[in-house]
């Protein structure tokens, strides 16, 4: 029993990591696999202004959580909605002015 008190002793806890929803951290290829869309389609939703990619030295492309969670949003429309890209633009732009209070002042 002495053994197994000495093992609870000694570990130690896991760190805790508070990460900003819109600081970008995930290259391309950990993006793909997390929502599931190929990188070509990544980078083309990036060209068509869909998601903003933040770019490093070496043109690597880094994603936030906040883009993370567009992106499955963006992958829902189109697979399981049938949705192309002009319509997410579309969707997308409604959901933002929707929003925006500031917007609705004016």
């Amino acid at each position: 029993m002495e053994m197994a008190a000495k093992g609870k002793e000694q570990a130690q806890p896991e760190p805790q990591f508070q990460i900003d929803p819109d600081e970008s951290v995930y290259v391309i290829g950990v993006v793909s696999s997390l929502v599931g869309l190929p990188i070509w389609t990544l980078r083309m939703l990036d060209r068509q202004g869909l998601v903003t990619a933040t770019r490093q030295e070496g043109c690597t492309r880094l994603y936030s959580l906040n883009d993370l969670r567009r992106l499955a949003y963006i992958k829902k429309l189109m697979l399981e909605q049938r949705v192309n890209v002009h319509g997410v633009k579309v969707i997308m732009s409604l959901t933002i002015r929707n929003q925006d209070p500031e917007e609705e002042e004016e």
